[in-house]
């Protein structure tokens, strides 16, 4: 049997995409995946997560799919952030095409989520959907960190464009919100790679055009 496990990272920020995380192994390379002790990306250092993102690519079929932000404010144009999550997840499954899969939810009702995904994709799969899998999971927490370092260097790349430093890019980080009106106050916009429709760019669009008045 081939097993997946699937789990995001980017959700909520406004700045840069989302990525989601499919790795797949078979049965018998479950036990060395299980003993790189792969834990939640939000559990482990930097450094660490790089590390067990080599060694689990070493072990493990992993895919990426990277959602950028001006494709989410497009798809959010149709459908709120549960269904595009459902798209992508169905997206990775139907790449990997594994046996069974372990789903970290992204709905309230983790078996909602579970046969919303398996509707756009192939039906035959058995899914695991559950909240915290990317904790209770191995193969889910090795989709989280893989993840998270995919997202992680697509952000480091940004800065190194622009020359400026970005942070996280959750709403919440002092680094990003000092970033965020520095650039409106210098472009009178915001830049691409921001999530238009987030609540925070468009908060700050407002301030700042409030300053002017």
């Amino acid at each position: 049997m081939r097993f997946v496990g699937i789990d995001e990272a980017g959700k909520g920020p406004v700045i840069g995409p989302m990525v989601v995380a499919g790795v797949m192994v078979s049965e018998n390379q479950l036990p060395s995946l299980e003993q790189l002790g792969a834990r939640d990306s939000k559990a482990v250092s930097p450094k660490g997560r790089k590390f067990l993102a080599e060694e689990i690519g070493r072990i493990a079929e992993c895919y990426t799919l990277n959602v950028s932000a001006e494709q989410i404010d497009e798809l959010r144009k149709v459908m709120n952030m549960n269904e595009i999550m459902v798209v992508c997840y169905a997206k990775v499954l139907r790449q990997l095409n594994p046996d069974m899969a372990f789903l970290d939810a992204a709905d309230v009702n983790p078996e909602r989520f579970a046969q919303n995904v398996r509707e756009k994709c192939d039906k035959s799969v058995k899914i695991i959907s559950e909240h915290d899998a990317d904790v209770k999971y191995p193969i889910v927490s090795a989709a989280s960190i893989i993840a998270k370092v995919r997202r992680d260097a697509v952000i480091r790349t940004l800065e190194r464009q622009i020359g400026q430093e970005i942070g996280s890019g959750y709403p919440s980080d002092v680094r990003t919100q000092r970033f965020l009106e520095g650039w409106i106050k210098k472009h009178n916009t915001l830049p691409p790679f921001i999530r238009h429709s987030w609540k925070t760019a468009q908060t700050a669009l407002k301030k700042h055009a409030s300053s002017l008045l």
